[in-house]
């Protein structure tokens, strides 16, 4: 027998809840344009697929097209405040609330034109219970599909109208609380690439501890400071041993360029000391799509090996933390741009990336400007922390507060 009961509930409430099907509660389910538009730069309403819906929200990018407004209203969804859109394919699943965005949508676009208020069913969608259900009833061989009938034949356990509002409501708080996080996030990292222009720009200049200038910044080459430049180790990747870490250009994150060790696994290979990365280690992705993505080593990442696609700069005659938040500049993704395509395969060898020029300051100054570089990441990593904790007590409310 259904336990039709959630595990946490606001005490005013009891009962057991009721199974209704999604077609019943909405007056219309469908998705977007099976064909292509024809596009228009001059209109201001938005091609949207699957890939646009992040977050809980619409998301438009530079890449995004628009389309002509003739196409858009022969095609009109009659989309209103009590819409809700799902991706069908690629992130299939993917929830977003309609806003009254100026919106087309694509064929990997879903929609549900519910007959009264969302905020229940839209925090419903992101149970485990629904996003499982929706793997399991995927179509197709080569590109899996959520299918419009099982939309429909999805089934929703609801409580009073009163419990879904409470519950809706607690829920709504919990996500303002994670928009804020992210907001104030995105405000440091803004600051901090608007200081970081300024300063290696020489707009903005530190003093020593006596209140005088420092001495003129200087160019080099990366070569000239580091030393035991070397490529990583030729071997598979094998099941992690629980110690020594395979460090390979997937294990870099693309945002942070910190590391992401969740898959961790170990060199199949003799585990010798010159592949074994160290305190001031920089490591640089070689060939490929990731071509330039850096990594500073440091102490708590634990005992790494790295990959032969990488390599390896041992900063000897410069703060390695310097560097390294140099490499987050415009003037490095250009350089790595130019750089990297003069043939058809995306790549830079160790020879090319010691001849890279960097202007250096004296090493008192590069490590005031480190030090107050960190201090602003330190508070952006503060900050993924809060968010990433609201986000697994989020979760796991999802699953105790529905049934």
């Amino acid at each position: 027998m259904k336990n039709l009961i959630p595990q946490v509930r606001f005490p005013e409430f009891a009962g057991e809840w009721e199974e209704i099907k999604l077609g019943e509660l909405t007056a219309k389910i469908g998705d977007g344009l099976h064909g292509t538009p024809v596009y228009s730069e001059d209109s201001d309403i938005y091609f949207i697929n699957g890939n646009n819906l992040t977050n809980g929200k619409i998301e438009v990018t530079e890449k995004t097209k628009k389309v002509d407004y003739k196409i858009f209203a022969k095609n009109n969804k009659s989309l209103n405040e009590n819409s809700i859109l799902i991706s069908l394919n690629g992130t299939i699943g993917s929830i977003s609330k309609y806003n009254n965005e100026k919106v087309m949508l694509g064929k990997s676009v879903g929609y549900f034109n519910f007959k009264e208020s969302t905020d229940f069913y839209f925090h419903t969608f992101h149970t485990d219970k629904i996003q499982n259900f929706f793997i399991t009833e995927l179509t197709g061989s080569t590109i899996k599909n959520l299918s419009l009938k099982t939309l429909r034949e999805t089934i929703f356990l609801l409580p009073s109208l009163p419990e879904q509002t409470k519950i809706a409501n607690f829920l709504t708080a919990v996500d303002e609380k994670l928009t804020a996080l992210n907001q104030k996030k995105t405000l440091l990292e803004q600051y901090k690439k608007g200081v970081m222009q300024q300063i290696f720009a020489q707009e903005l200049r530190f003093k020593d501890d006596n209140g005088n200038d420092f001495a003129d910044w200087e160019e080099k080459k990366l070569g000239e400071v580091c030393i035991n430049i070397s490529y990583g180790m030729n071997a598979a990747a094998t099941t992690y041993d629980g110690k020594n870490k395979y460090l390979r250009i997937t294990d870099i994150e693309e945002s942070s360029n910190g590391l992401n060790m969740d898959k961790a696994t170990s060199p199949n290979g003799k585990l010798e000391d010159k592949f074994r990365v160290k305190i001031g280690d920089l490591l640089f992705a070689r060939t490929g799509a990731s071509v330039g993505k850096s990594y500073l080593y440091r102490e708590e990442d634990g005992i790494l090996y790295f990959a032969g696609f990488l390599i390896r700069f041992h900063v000897k005659h410069a703060i390695p933390s310097f560097i390294y938040l140099y490499m987050q500049t415009y003037n490095y993704d250009k350089w790595i741009k130019v750089m990297s395509m003069r043939s058809g395969q995306p790549g830079i060898n160790a020879e090319e990336y010691k001849l890279f020029e960097i202007p250096f300051p004296s090493l008192p100054e590069q490590t005031k400007i480190a030090n107050f570089l960190s201090a602003i990441d330190e508070k952006i990593n503060h900050c993924q922390e809060q968010i990433d904790q609201s986000t697994i007590w989020k979760k796991g409310l999802l699953q105790q507060m529905f049934v």
